[in-house]
């Protein structure tokens, strides 16, 4: 009788007990599973910011809204809203998947120590243009910060971004002219002359950006910066080096 009770006491407990001990058997599904939702998220992510410029290049920035960009990427507005705060979230990381021409020159210019800087900085500006032709997401996106966007209060910090960049490659253009300000054209100072060519360098980008058909990037571009500092450097044609 004793025994009898002790069995049907401890019987359900040890049933309890077995079950209750957790594996220590790793998962072999988890990670798996993290994998492909991290992988899903990314995509989708990819999927908003492509919707994202196609709606900027054909609409406007400030007129394309977080409801069409979800419809465009096929997601849900949630959805968007999980990846990015709001449009001016979205506008930025747009810009930060490229690099783009006057970032690239500001931080190419920093290095420009060589024995004839202006050269330097002529091919520069060649590469920047002749870059633009050859990287179609590239060019797609400066065309919306060019003629797509209106610099809204929303869209307040990437025009800061923009305009930084502006005043860091002008301000390296007048160092680097400084350094040669014999071989400039009387009355042409450093600050006009880096100006001058910021001036030519942005019309080239506007223009082209705005009518591809105007001039061939990869044919024309080098005749035309060689044109622009023809205008600025005296001796620029004994100087400059033939191509």
């Amino acid at each position: 009788m004793l025994l009898h009770t002790f069995m049907f006491v401890n019987r359900p407990l040890a049933a309890k007990s077995l079950h209750s001990v957790p594996s220590t058997e790793p998962s072999r599904e988890s990670p798996l599973r993290m994998r492909r939702t991290k992988e899903q998220a990314e995509q989708t992510r990819v999927a908003i910011l492509a919707a994202a410029e196609v709606l900027f290049l054909k609409n406007g920035v400030a007129h394309t809204t977080l409801e069409q960009v979800a419809r465009e990427a096929g997601v849900t507005r949630g959805a968007v809203y999980w990846h990015f705060q709001n449009k001016a979230h979205l506008f930025h990381e747009m810009l930060n998947q490229v690099r783009l021409p006057p970032e690239q020159l500001a931080e190419r210019l920093c290095g420009c120590d060589g024995q004839n800087p202006l050269l330097a900085l002529r091919d520069l500006c060649v590469e920047a243009v002749e870059n633009l032709a050859r990287d179609e997401q590239k060019r797609r996106i400066f065309t919306i910060l060019l003629h797509r966007c209106e610099f809204t209060d929303e869209l307040r910090d990437a025009e800061e971004r923009h305009n930084a960049f502006v005043n860091q490659f002008i301000s390296l253009c007048e160092q680097l002219f400084e350094r040669s300000a014999e071989r400039l054209h009387p009355g042409l100072t450093p600050r006009l002359a880096a100006r001058t060519l910021h001036a030519g360098i942005v019309g080239l980008f506007t223009d082209w950006t705005r009518d591809p058909l105007l001039f061939d990037p990869l044919q024309e571009t080098a005749a035309l910066i060689d044109a622009l500092f023809r205008g600025l450097v005296r001796d620029w044609d004994a100087t400059a080096r033939p191509h």
